[in-house]
């Protein structure tokens, strides 16, 4: 058996339905006014946007640009010119000078290499702490930009860009993801866009990822939709045994980003259960 990207094949008509009954339904219930996220002029962030205006309508969805001194001036062009074509309100704060704060404050040695993940992720973090500001100012809720492969391997900061009230894509590998944002009018440069979280001067995904996006989704569909053995997916993708073995070591590593802080039970906790 050979896996190949029809595996990941979905209907683009029928998906995008069942998305913006999910974004409608989610802001409903809790009550709130509108959505807001944070655009990055990548193509989770877009496709989560076109997909938030079409449930709520372009008034209820505000994006927020998050860059640094080190964002690419493209995809700040990017994030800019998607907002201004979906006619969404847009707000834009440097997070430099909060970063700095936080650095200066904590006596971050810049020139100690373990302490580049640390600061990245309180890049991430500040991010979150911006978009829950304007939640709590407008009564909306705050919509995740995670894809499902990034999700499984735990690529994202813990209560940074995991810290949200709903994630609307969250169930799509990247690859479908970039196949629906271009059939939803998502431009190709920015659908096919290399991904980079920017949490540091030429951070790529490509250099965190085991493997290239288009192998990894065929391997996380292997191992958790078809439920099938390392072995057997390292054959079905013709990669090697040892990425294979580092995804699902991933997944399992990470467990902890996916789930709620472990506690121990009230003892009417099971009762009432």
């Amino acid at each position: 058996m050979k896996l190949t990207r029809d595996i990941l094949k979905i209907d683009f008509e029928e998906e995008t339905e069942r998305i913006l009954e999910f974004i409608r339904r989610v802001v409903e219930n809790s009550g709130a006014s509108g959505v807001v996220l944070g655009l990055s002029g990548g193509v989770d962030s877009s496709l989560t946007a076109v997909l938030c205006v079409k449930a709520l309508g372009r008034e209820r969805v505000l994006g927020v640009l998050m860059p640094t001194n080190f964002t690419p001036r493209e995809d700040v062009e990017d994030a800019l010119e998607l907002a201004e074509t979906l006619g969404i309100r847009v707000e834009t704060v440097n997070i430099d000078e909060i970063s700095e704060a936080f650095f200066k404050c904590l006596k971050v040695d810049r020139s100690d290499p373990k302490a580049r993940i640390p600061m990245a992720n309180i890049r991430a973090r500040i991010r979150m702490i911006i978009l829950y500001y304007y939640a709590n100012l407008r009564n909306y809720l705050v919509a995740g930009t995670r894809d499902r492969s990034e999700s499984l391997i735990g690529y994202f900061t813990k209560y940074g860009d995991g810290g949200v009230d709903f994630m609307p894509i969250c169930h799509l590998y990247k690859t479908q993801v970039r196949e629906l944002a271009r059939h939803l009018g998502v431009p190709e440069r920015i659908a096919y866009k290399p991904s980079s979280p920017q949490l540091y001067p030429g951070h790529k995904a490509t250099d965190e990822i085991p493997i290239d996006y288009g192998k990894l989704d065929l391997i996380l569909a292997g191992l958790f939709d078809l439920k099938m053995e390392p072995e057997e997916v390292s054959k079905a993708v013709e990669v090697p045994l040892k990425v294979v073995e580092e995804v699902l070591h991933r997944f399992r590593k990470t467990m902890h980003k996916r789930m709620l802080p472990p506690r121990i039970e009230a003892s009417g906790d099971s009762a009432s259960s």
